[in-house]
């Protein structure tokens, strides 16, 4: 392997989120965390070299993202690794994901018109559709024996109610790992287009997907059927995160233009991070292997993961996600509530796993653990929850 990714980095002391901050979450310090989905990997060793040399250039001025290398290098990537073709006219940069996602909202509808999402769902999607101030509407994913799939009878239902307007796709699915396949996005895509309503697609976990899935960017499958937005980034890919920067391709000419009037006019972000735009670019053009890498090492940490289940707690059910580093874990055979099993791993087990619960009601059950980090940190992790659930075996109830 090229590249070491067992290395451990301390985090601690750099105001990271994951690290330095757990207790905002959890409530106690000195927890080993796999919550915050960004990972403790250092980037590509090509793309440190760069922002090295751009640092030692010492002037770090208004940052234009609007140039031929950005978009290419994002189109390129489109194309290398997704054989998918989109235009230089449908990209533009936005600071995250979310803020793409909660922006298209305010464009596209008005207070009161309904968004729906699958669930089990990122949690952000709740807080920015409520705040938003426009509606739920839940189709709740189908698990069977930890593998996942649309209620399409459900998900028509929800997309003929006169004020659903748009559908907020998460592809591949966080927090079940799944990889939407090219009919199930086509039949997305035509329920959309039957009922007038747009697609926004998160796709920012488009890299991670383990062979032999491969992921289909629903725009490449949309041919003008239904309006579709794309959001991504490479920030979670490449763990640049606090580089700041994301994009978003946007065929609708019209829209596009309401974005930009919104991004600079409106909210004053349209002058991207210097950094943040030269690690996208750099990545895109130069940490292709480095991504192939990165992939076999998460499946690694998975097989771990199942394996060590089996022999140690085979009361948990784990199924293999087919994309994303976020292993999905059953414990719903555990006769302890989400709030007993919480309490036993951060105060006993001294471990930070996210409850599924905080994904939605149907995410009763799990637990999301990161394992975008060292093999040697899943394992202790794996210990530190066998030992929490002794500790609620040997507590009398």
């Amino acid at each position: 392997m090229k590249y070491n990714f067992d290395q451990q980095i301390n985090r601690f002391g750099t105001y990271c989120t994951q690290w330095d901050y757990i207790e905002d979450r959890f409530g106690e310090r000195n927890l080993l965390p796999f919550s915050i989905s960004d990972t403790d990997f250092s980037c590509p060793p090509e793309l440190l070299l760069t922002l090295n040399k751009r640092l030692q250039h010492g002037v770090f001025g208004y940052t234009r993202w609007n140039h031929s290398r950005y978009k290419t290098s994002i189109r390129h990537w489109f194309k290398n690794r997704f054989f998918s073709g989109i235009k230089d006219d449908w990209i533009v940069y936005s600071p995250s994901v979310i803020y793409s996602i909660s922006k298209l909202i305010e464009i596209l509808t008005e207070e009161g018109d309904q968004i729906v999402i699958q669930t089990p769902a990122y949690d952000a999607f709740f807080k920015l559709i409520n705040d938003n101030k426009r509606v739920l509407s839940t189709n709740e994913l189908i698990e069977e024996n930890g593998a996942y799939s649309i209620n399409f009878e459900d998900l028509e239902l929800k997309l003929a109610h006169s004020k659903a307007k748009i559908l907020l796709l998460c592809s591949p699915h966080n927090p079940t790992g799944r990889v939407w396949t090219r009919e199930e996005l086509i039949r997305i895509v035509l329920l959309a287009n039957k009922y007038n309503v747009k697609i926004i697609s998160d796709e920012i976990h488009m890299d991670i997907v383990l062979a032999p899935h491969s992921h289909v960017p629903i725009i490449d499958v949309a041919d003008n059927i239904a309006e579709v937005y794309v959001c991504t980034s490479a920030s979670k890919t490449f763990n640049i995160p606090g580089l700041i920067g994301s994009y978003m391709l946007i065929p609708n000419e019209k829209v596009r233009n309401q974005f930009l009037i919104t991004l600079k006019n409106r909210d004053g972000l349209s002058s991207a991070s210097t950094l943040g735009t030269l690690a996208t670019m750099e990545a895109y053009e130069q940490c292709s292997d480095w991504v192939d890498e990165l992939v076999r090492y998460i499946q690694g940490n998975f097989l771990l993961i199942q394996d060590y289940l089996e022999e140690h707690l085979p009361m948990l059910s784990f199924q293999i996600p087919q994309a994303t580093y976020l292993a999905w874990i059953d414990v719903s055979n555990l006769p302890y509530t989400s709030e007993e099993i919480q309490d036993a791993l951060v105060h006993h087990g001294k471990v930070a796993i996210m409850p599924g619960v905080t994904y939605g009601h149907s995410g009763q059950g799990f637990l999301r653990m990161n394992v975008g980090c060292s093999r040697s940190k899943v394992l202790e992790g794996l210990r530190r929850l066998k030992k929490t659930i002794q500790y609620l075996e040997s507590t009398p109830k």
